[in-house]
């Protein structure tokens, strides 16, 4: 017989060969997870808001294998601890994506720790997505930022104090990092906009980790005893704000003389230390866990019985991680795969429900469209909602009230920039 000619038990062995071999490289690749990272501190001052939010990414990710996984294969969430040291979080964030293959990160809390990584995520062409509140100046092709920017938390906040509060002289008393510098600088513009004089807006940073709040709060306590209103807007950041509140009450500042509304105080902070001093300071938020919606009441069931503890409390961040999650799922099947190009440009335009009872939509600046609530801090640690807008805000990703951003817009689906000049018709660098 020819060495060209086929018998037909041959086609037929062959055949059967081929079918098992595509069938195994079928399981194969079933068998193969899709990696997602999870970028959050575990340890160091910014455990007490981070830790919580590690928690919720294995919830979303153990809830999103339960309907399936994701194009037929499994989720897999890859933690790591970058500890509170802003380096570590770039070294973190290129273990994730260069030894650990993941498909997107979520994670980092403090700006520094976002700047710290965006040159990662540049370089190797990953996708962050940041669920906390931020100072806006920004806005990179390869991050998307589900927090609230400074039009959907900082300016609605102050506007609430000045109308409903008719506050004259303003605190700004933030921790000495990027974010509250950035945001109390926008702050400050637009307060002198509106007429507020440079004499009655007092500027206070300390360290992250501060303890020590007698000299700071006796100085605001003088701040405000001029007659005029007062109150505290404050950017302090993570485990310093449990002293800084309990100095107020230790010199008698209660929330009726000097109102304090924090950017940065949810009810993971809160949980576990007296609130009786705090009873009456306010909050500026885009979701608290009182919001009574049916998808808010559906997603606290499934947390408390995740975490097996019914005192366990959601917030902000947290449910800004379950937009930016399920964002980046309808994005990858949308897409057909997890390349960070094709999920870059189809994500853009995609909506996913919130839990406070509207629809978030992922904009061309890669900012998403929000509600903004102010709260007031109640005995057992939740928010009682005093205030919020009529619909959702859309994310500014440059700031209307500095003169160096006013003229700027991120459009990354059209215009392919994060920083166009409306003026000079050019994207900067």
């Amino acid at each position: 017989m020819s060495i060209f000619t086929m018998t037909r038990r041959n086609l037929v062995a062959l055949t059967a060969a081929a079918l098992v071999s595509g069938a195994t490289l079928q399981a194969a690749r079933a068998e193969e997870t899709i990696k997602v990272g999870v970028l959050h501190s575990l340890s160091g001052t910014m455990a007490i808001s981070e830790t919580t939010l590690k928690d919720v990414m294995l919830m979303l990710v153990e809830e999103q294998n339960k309907k399936g996984g994701l194009l037929g294969r499994k989720l897999e969430a890859v933690v790591v601890d970058p500890a509170s040291n802003w380096p570590l979080f770039a070294e973190k964030a290129r273990e994730l994506i260069s030894q650990h293959k993941v498909s997107a990160v979520f994670g980092a809390w403090t700006s520094v720790s976002r700047k710290s990584v965006l040159p990662v995520f540049k370089e190797l062409n990953s996708i962050l997505f940041y669920p906390v509140q931020y100072e806006g100046e920004e806005s990179e092709r390869n991050v998307f930022y589900t927090g609230a920017a400074p039009n959907q938390q900082a300016i609605p906040a102050v506007d609430y104090l000045a109308k409903e509060e008719k506050v004259e002289r303003w605190v700004l008393a933030g921790t000495d990092y990027v974010y509250p510098r950035t945001t109390n600088k926008i702050l400050e513009a637009y307060l002198k906009s509106k007429g507020v004089k440079a004499e009655d807006i007092m500027i206070s940073y300390t360290p992250f980790g501060h303890s020590d709040w007698q000299t700071i709060v006796a100085d605001i306590k003088k701040f405000g005893s001029s007659g005029k209103k007062t109150a505290v807007v404050s950017t302090i950041n993570g485990d310093a704000n449990v002293p800084f509140y309990k100095e107020l009450a230790n010199q008698g500042v209660k929330a009726t003389d000097i109102p304090v509304v924090a950017f940065s105080v949810g009810e993971e902070e809160l949980a576990g230390i007296d609130t009786k001093p705090l009873v009456g300071h306010l909050a500026a938020w885009n979701y608290f866990q009182s919001v009574e919606t049916p998808e808010n009441k559906a997603f606290i069931e499934k947390w408390k019985t995740f975490t097996k503890n019914a005192k366990r409390v959601s917030n902000d961040p947290m449910e800004a991680h379950v937009i930016g999650f399920n964002m980046w799922v309808k994005a990858v099947e949308k897409a057909g795969t997890t390349d960070p190009d094709k999920v870059i440009d189809a994500i853009v335009g995609i909506q996913v429900p919130n839990l406070t009872g509207g629809v978030s939509e992922m904009l061309p600046n890669h900012h998403i469209t929000k509600p903004v609530l102010i709260g007031e801090i109640k005995e057992d640690g939740q928010f009682d909602t005093v205030w919020q807008t009529d619909g959702l805000v859309s994310g500014d990703a440059w700031s209307k009230h500095l003169d160096g951003s006013k003229d700027l817009i991120a459009d990354w689906q059209t215009l392919k920039c994060g920083n166009y000049n409306t003026v000079t018709k050019k994207c900067g660098s």
